[in-house]
């Protein structure tokens, strides 16, 4: 839902859009979003820009400001190049879908070498599988059960799970936020 207002909400509704300061989110999924008082302190101590606001207005008694919408950091802070190994970045990585049958319900992840049979838990040994394709390969080798994942697991990079992240836009948007969001989107003449 992209919502264009935002005086009807709560204030804990009005999150901003935090922007590395080369104007890019410091992540996609989920999105570097800060809640309103954080990104007041830090207009206060100076170490944001206001890129864009909200309609709404906040005030104490001696000072009002709009609500910021879209903040960017002062100094650059350089994104990770090797991501965390999470369950979550594993989903992601594999744009939360089951590698052997495609389903996007019951996720779990299965091991293509089990661990009773020396595989570890890593990046290349660990693909997203829902619960039923896991327990039918059970604790068996691809070759074994002719289970094989449509996709090689693989590392990703920061970049590549970004990417993957564009793909599950959260359920809100405001409108101040789409121009800094989805970098890639063909532009209209």
């Amino acid at each position: 839902m992209i919502v264009s207002h935002a005086n009807e909400l709560p204030l804990e509704k009005c999150p901003a859009l935090v922007l590395n300061a080369d104007y890019r989110p410091l992540s996609y999924y989920p999105l570097s979003l800060w809640c309103w008082q954080d990104v007041v302190r830090d207009v206060f101590l100076d170490r944001v820009n206001i890129v864009s606001e909200y309609d709404r207005e906040i005030r104490s008694p001696s000072f009002s400001m709009k609500l910021p919408s879209v903040i960017s950091l002062k100094t650059f802070v350089k994104p990770s190049e090797n991501p965390n190994f999470t369950r979550f970045n594993v989903f992601l990585r594999d744009k939360f879908s089951c590698l052997y049958c495609g389903d996007k319900k019951n996720l779990t992840f299965d091991h293509l070498i089990p661990k009773s049979k020396g595989g570890i838990t890593s990046w290349e040994n660990v693909a997203t599988a829902c619960t039923g394709c896991n327990v039918k390969k059970g604790n068996r080798l691809s070759s074994e059960c002719g289970m094989y994942p449509k996709i090689k697991p693989f590392k990703p990079t920061d970049e590549q799970l970004h990417k993957n992240g564009r793909n599950f836009p959260p359920n809100f948007l405001h409108q101040s936020w789409l121009d800094y969001l989805y970098w890639d989107v063909r532009l209209e003449p």
